[in-house]
């Protein structure tokens, strides 16, 4: 099957008044001192409008999660980061955790794979808090082939959880970082980006491992100092997005095809339902086998 995804699925809202986020160099930390900084840093920190609820509502099933402790802060609270601190993990594993309650059959698939200013204790209480919020939702580390929706909706399992960090191996429910490729292009370039697409895609793994396709770009230094008040979204994403779409709506699904697609600002086009209407394909070929 095929999923739409988010990248940096929580950036909808970065604090402001928060910190600088330990993600980022100290000549940034040093800059933000100065109040103007935060808010240019916060137009380049923000890759979604919408919240996981409003994502969920439109078809998003794939999150790209980064965490963070709040270096200075009593206790191990844990929060989403990028760049600036977002809000508390728990919180939006309350309202995913709410949208499934209502919505039994629905999979999504949770990729925690950026860890910043945690030691072990602060994994372990992380890890609590997802066993906390989903409980009997979680499914267990599997052969990836045998994860089908038939398989999910019997156990009544709803939620992966792909933790890229060593603890995973500690429990069953924690899929490793590598069922989980990403592989990330790196480009302010929409050519660049789709030509990389293309040939990740060959290399993709035939058996034993999800695929996420990264159809996003990546703002440089140069960049973000040439455009500092329009922000990625004016500057990035609205003049490509109408070509990602097209390299989108030309993919097919299926073991060597696409997997999971992640963009950013999801709702400006129609990116959820492209990516979902691609599925019929496997119907019909299912139907041309019969």
């Amino acid at each position: 099957l095929l999923f739409p995804g988010s990248h940096d699925s929580f950036s909808y809202w970065v604090d402001e008044k928060s910190p600088v986020g330990p993600d980022q160099a100290t000549a940034i930390k040093r800059l933000a001192k100065i109040s103007l900084v935060k808010k240019i840093m916060k137009k380049w920190s923000v890759t979604q409008n919408l919240t996981f609820k409003e994502q969920l509502e439109g078809g998003i099933r794939y999150f790209d999660l980064r965490v963070s402790s709040k270096p200075g802060e009593i206790g191990q609270e844990i929060y989403f980061i990028h760049g600036l601190f977002g809000i508390k993990v728990w919180d939006g594993l309350m309202e995913i955790n709410t949208f499934l309650e209502h919505h039994p059959k629905e999979v999504i698939f949770l990729d925690f794979n950026h860890f910043y200013a945690m030691d072990d204790s602060h994994h372990f209480f992380l890890i609590n808090r997802i066993r906390s919020a989903f409980g009997s939702k979680l499914c267990s580390v599997e052969c990836v082939e045998y994860v089908t929706l038939q398989y999910m909706w019997e156990k009544k399992h709803q939620v992966l959880i792909f933790y890229h960090y060593p603890l995973y191996r500690e429990f069953p429910f924690l899929w490793p970082g590598n069922k989980m490729p990403a592989p990330w292009a790196n480009t302010t370039n929409v050519h660049k980006l789709l030509q990389f697409l293309e040939t990740t895609l060959e290399e993709r793994s035939r058996y034993g491992t999800f695929h996420v396709s990264q159809a996003i770009l990546t703002p440089r230094v140069k960049t973000i100092a040439r455009h500092l008040i329009r922000g990625l979204k004016n500057t990035l994403v609205h003049r490509n997005l109408p070509m990602i779409l097209n390299w989108v709506k030309a993919q097919k699904p299926g073991v060597m095809g696409v997997n999971i697609i992640t963009s950013d600002f999801v709702e400006l086009v129609d990116f959820a339902a492209t990516v979902i209407a691609l599925n019929d394909l496997l119907l019909e070929e299912d139907e041309s086998a019969t």
